[in-house]
């Protein structure tokens, strides 16, 4: 990898553009959509599901609001600015759902570990690694969709922390600060959600076999 040019000007942090649009510089606050309005509204989609997908404009959008609307008491709390936004996300997708007449339980934690049939601990240990080879190619676009589609099936706080630890790349200890739950249970919360989704797939997304 080619070192940056130190010649050329550093790319202002998300934190001192949220401080410059407070400020009033309006191309700060385009330069955070930009940056991050593509990842969002991932986020948003893949929370509210198939179920709600005709509400995801509406919460993205909502989003962005409550954060123009933050800018002036808007202040670094140790999460990143991004982690904050996708908070933002998670808080107005719930209202949503919840306007929707969805019973949405905030727990998430079950009684006792999901089942897990035996070896399921490496469900995807035999699987090829990607290659160029339009069979792989078709292979992972099944994956992947398979994937979206046992998400579905996840509780909302399962889905919640398993997208901000992948999307966003959130350690558990982040996860509990950004959810405001304790860290035993954003742990939890993850390791139910990765052994439902090793499950899911392990059943349906047959391995494939080298020959």
């Amino acid at each position: 990898m080619r070192p940056a040019d130190p010649a050329l000007p550093a790319e202002p942090s998300d934190d001192t553009l949220m401080r410059r649009f407070a400020a009033g510089d309006a191309a700060a606050f385009e330069q955070l959509y930009q940056r991050h309005q593509a990842a969002l509204y991932r986020f948003v989609r893949r929370l509210l599901g198939r179920a709600a997908a005709t509400q995801a404009d509406e919460v993205f959008q909502d989003t962005w609001l409550r954060a123009i609307q933050a800018r002036h008491s808007w202040q670094p709390q140790g999460a990143a600015w991004r982690t904050w936004l996708f908070t933002l996300a998670h808080h107005r997708a719930v209202d949503c759902l919840r306007k929707q007449g969805r019973e949405i339980s905030l727990g998430g934690d079950d009684e006792s570990p999901p089942w897990e049939p035996a070896g399921s601990a490496a469900a995807w240990s035999d699987w090829p690694a990607a290659t160029a080879d339009a069979e792989d190619a078709v292979f992972w676009r099944a994956a992947g969709q398979r994937l979206l589609d046992c998400l579905e099936g996840l509780p909302l706080p399962q889905k919640t922390v398993f997208l901000l630890h992948h999307e966003d790349g959130l350690a558990v200890e982040e996860l509990a600060r950004a959810l405001e739950v304790g860290f035993e249970t954003a742990k939890t919360r993850l390791r139910y959600a990765m052994s439902k989704l090793r499950n899911c797939m392990g059943a349906y997304l047959p391995q494939k076999v080298s020959g």
